[in-house]
């Protein structure tokens, strides 16, 4: 499958440089829906590219599997700001967009049709060393902070809001460090590079699963309340059939042994269906926040 060439020259990379500071730089697919059949699917960028492909890229080959008059290929994007500029641009056909970055896509020629569930997962949590001397918002006052990206929304937007409400003006009170993936968020936070880091559950869970000693130093903090996981959506232009059929394969992960597995690696339990008003609470969600804390398209 094509994924799996995408991640072999992905790999070649591995070996450079500290982790957080690796660059990856995917191949791309110069097809789409120029080729007769093929389907770009873009994933945004809740992983580093390498890993991104090693846990999605099963997911494709089974839709491969069971949709055989099509082809998905699934792409990779280097960081947020690579990952919006396509979609907005409507490259992807298929996307998996973070709850912000799939509102917005409503206005650029998508539709939703499903979602990530456990929506008690997608929170923001912010991690300080156990060392570290931070025992409330307030003690972050003139210190570094480190997020994925601006546009990043459980890892980022909601937890600059929980330190809104709880005293800290953070265009004032603190650094904010974009540090372009979950994983170099958490270990900024853990070399001591900021006094606290930001990600959401999903990437911490598998950090202590995989690292254990190092994310014994570290410990959540704070944590937000939770809003709908992140969106499936695809072009208005995409056969609504076909759109369904994907939904089916998505949706049906969870009822045999290696669909579970699948989804085990993206540490979730299921996708479901779902529609643009799935997301109207994301959208009021960040009008709040662009009123309140910094100004954003939405």
């Amino acid at each position: 499958m094509k994924w799996r060439v995408m991640l072999v020259a992905l790999l070649l990379f591995a070996g450079c440089g500290k982790p957080q500071e690796q660059t990856y730089q995917p191949v791309f697919s110069q097809h789409g829906a120029d080729a007769p059949g093929e389907f770009i699917v873009g994933i945004h960028p809740l992983h580093n590219p390498k890993r991104l492909l090693e846990v999605y890229g099963p997911v494709i080959d089974q839709l491969n599997a069971a949709i055989p008059q099509a082809r998905f290929v699934l792409e990779a994007s280097r960081n947020y700001e690579e990952f919006e500029k396509k979609l907005y641009a409507g490259h992807f056909d298929f996307a998996m967009p973070n709850p912000y970055q799939t509102v917005r896509s409503l206005k650029f020629g998508y539709r939703v049709f499903g979602k990530m569930g456990d929506d008690e997962l997608f929170r923001g949590i912010i991690l300080v060393r156990k060392d570290g001397g931070i025992n409330k918002a307030t003690d972050l006052k003139g210190k570094k902070v480190s997020y994925p990206a601006p546009t990043a929304l459980a890892a980022t937007m909601m937890p600059q809001y929980y330190l809104h409400t709880h005293g800290i003006d953070v265009n004032r009170d603190i650094e904010n460090l974009y540090v372009g993936s979950q994983e170099s968020s958490i270990m900024n936070v853990l070399r001591g590079h900021v006094a606290a880091g930001a990600t959401w559950p999903v990437p911490w869970i598998t950090f202590q699963q995989e690292q254990p000693e190092m994310a014994a130093q570290l410990v959540v903090k704070w944590q937000t309340e939770t809003l709908p996981n992140n969106g499936w959506v695809v072009k208005n232009v995409v056969a609504p059939e076909l759109a369904s059929e994907v939904g089916r394969v998505l949706v049906g992960l969870n009822a045999t042994a290696e669909g579970r597995a699948m989804l085990a690696k993206m540490g979730i339990t299921h996708f479901e269906l779902a529609t643009d008003e799935t997301y109207q609470p994301v959208q009021q969600y960040l009008k709040v926040f662009s009123e309140t804390v910094r100004q954003i398209e939405y």
